[in-house]
């Protein structure tokens, strides 16, 4: 034993379990008269979102949420959304974000499997929600506590479908004395699923540690001021909407809510409310840039924008800038919190062309501040490959911004977690300055007559045609060459285009084994976050990869 740890035991004085819920006890604390939340007519101080959060918190207490019980709720960005993220942490109890574009199996299926006790629902969701409560008491005996959470910006109907009234509950409750959190870092404070693309999708736990630090980390790493109006584009079922709930709380900002990303809306909360910060897929940077120039007019502050979810094309990039967007590229999964990495820039990259911007900022980058580990490895010998932006290998991580595993899936957890390293499935190499550039996913690759063709690497040539507003390349099978590309396209309003043209462009820009065989005009099926859903996509093209 040291002499350092002699009689020098860790006590409340000097250890306290880390939790983004201290964030938000001190914004009320500190900032208490500064706006907390802006959603249509309703204003809230951060003093007043916090006892709003300490009345929910009080009202689930009383149905018996503590700690490892799992309030499961389907809310879009509304208050009550930010309110379920500071109350249910704080009881040390776990958040279960339900996806609001998931049938009624999928979602009565999650709720069975994290074992939810109470479920929080915003009535627009109540068809949906009805069917999938009747299947969860019906196949599964579960029958949780139901609130009804009433928007006063919602226009439509849905009926009641539990006893308990989101406000009236709130009204008749006293806040608790405050957000306290819980005793032990390591435990939980969300599940969040995977996609479940083939079979059943994967429940992610996250502990109160990780969002701590990765909250933090989103501020450090974009250069978040303090006091910012952040726009809720990004939705916040998704990966906790990045930790940003948290974020937003650490910097005493203002959450500007919105039901519906639609281009008018978030430009005119851009304009109204001085939004100056968003987060989204590259579709909803590309619905920006592609919007008509109008919307924009008499927004004067900087907007800065973060992009992950999918690797954006430089197009896109491109386009951003053009509109005088600030954007950061940043990238993780859903078992990293969101984004654990990030294109950081360096301050002569400015000097460098539109072009050669956009293609640094493509990039993947480095390990977010708070992460401690990020590279590109073999994943049969776990070496690092050489940084030569030529050797293929899988990105991986390890570090604070990592999830404890997946809810009572202990085969998936080791194969995740195999070598000491939290394996993405993607695939990547090491450019000469160690910044990842992603590749594909190991199961979008297409091999052509034995040739790798990167499917990022066609989409972001079939971006740089004007017409193109959305694309996705995916395998066909070829009796010839095993496999070869195939592109489906979306042409921006007023625009057009032939298979031929763009087959033609792709040519300029491509070695001839790259080029799409085939272009096919239709929708692109996405989810709610944005991402192109490339399985639906192989069973089209009735590839051979569609597997996945």
């Amino acid at each position: 034993m040291s002499i350092y740890d002699q009689d020098l035991d860790k006590n409340p004085a000097n250890y306290v379990a880390l939790s983004p819920i201290s964030f938000v006890e001190r914004s009320a604390e500190v900032f208490g008269d500064l706006p907390a939340v802006v959603h249509g007519a309703r204003r809230y101080s951060w003093r007043e979102t916090r006892e709003r959060a300490a009345r929910l918190a009080a009202a689930l207490r009383a149905f018996g949420v503590a700690r490892g019980v799992t309030v499961s709720v389907m809310l879009p960005n509304t208050p009550e959304m930010i309110e379920v993220h500071y109350a249910v942490p704080a009881l040390n109890a776990v958040l279960h974000t339900l996806n609001t574009r998931l049938d009624a199996p999928l979602l009565a299926w999650q709720m069975q499997h994290c074992e939810t006790a109470v479920s929080i629902s915003d009535r627009e969701f109540s068809p949906v929600m009805k069917e999938a409560l009747r299947i969860l008491r019906e196949e599964h005996g579960r029958t949780p506590v139901v609130i009804d959470a009433c928007d006063s910006e919602y226009r439509g109907a849905g009926e009641p479908l539990g006893e308990h009234e989101y406000e009236a509950l709130l009204r008749r409750q006293e806040p608790l004395a405050r957000l306290e959190g819980p005793q032990d870092e390591w435990d939980a404070i969300a599940v969040s699923y995977t996609s479940g693309t083939t079979g059943n999708p994967k429940g992610v736990v996250t502990h109160h540690r990780g969002a701590y630090l990765n909250a933090v980390s989103n501020a450090a790493t974009w250069g978040m001021p303090h006091f910012p109006r952040y726009l809720w584009t990004l939705p916040m079922f998704h990966c906790n909407g990045w930790c940003f709930p948290w974020t937003v709380a650490m910097q005493a900002g203002t959450h500007v809510c919105l039901r519906k990303v639609e281009a008018k809306a978030i430009f005119d909360a851009m304009r109204t409310h001085g939004a100056d910060h968003y987060c989204g897929a590259p579709i909803v940077h590309n619905l920006l840039v592609n919007s008509e120039p109008a919307l924009r007019a008499g927004i004067t502050q900087r907007v800065r924008g973060m992009v992950a979810g999918a690797a954006p094309p430089a197009a896109m990039i491109e386009g951003m800038a053009r509109i005088g967007f600030d954007l950061t590229h940043a990238y993780g999964l859903t078992e990293s919190y969101g984004p654990a990495a990030v294109s950081a820039k360096h301050q002569h990259w400015a000097a460098e062309s539109i072009a050669e911007q956009s293609r640094l900022n493509a990039r993947q980058g480095v390990r977010y501040v708070l992460q401690e580990g990020m590279t590109v490895l073999e994943p049969e010998t776990m070496a690092e490959v050489p940084a030569n932006g030529e050797v293929l290998g899988e990105v991986m991580f390890r570090g604070n911004i990592i999830m404890k595993g997946y809810l009572k899936n202990p085969r998936a957890t080791a194969q995740a977690f195999a070598g000491g390293w939290f394996h993405t499935g993607d695939l990547a190499v090491l450019e000469p300055d160690h910044y990842v550039k992603i590749k594909d996913r190991s199961k979008d690759t297409i091999i052509s007559g034995g040739e790798n063709i990167s499917s990022l690497e066609v989409e972001d040539a079939l971006y740089r045609h004007p017409a193109v507003m959305a694309c996705a390349v995916v395998a066909r099978p070829d009796p010839k060459w095993g496999e070869t590309p195939l592109a489906f396209v979306e042409l921006k309003s007023g625009a057009s285009a032939t298979a031929a043209e763009l087959i033609a462009h792709c040519r300029s820009l491509l070695a001839a084994f790259k080029i799409p065989r085939e272009v096919r005009f239709e929708p692109i099926p996405k989810t709610s976050t944005g991402k192109i859903q490339k399985f639906v996509l192989r069973e089209r093209a009735r590839s051979a990869s569609a597997i996945e």
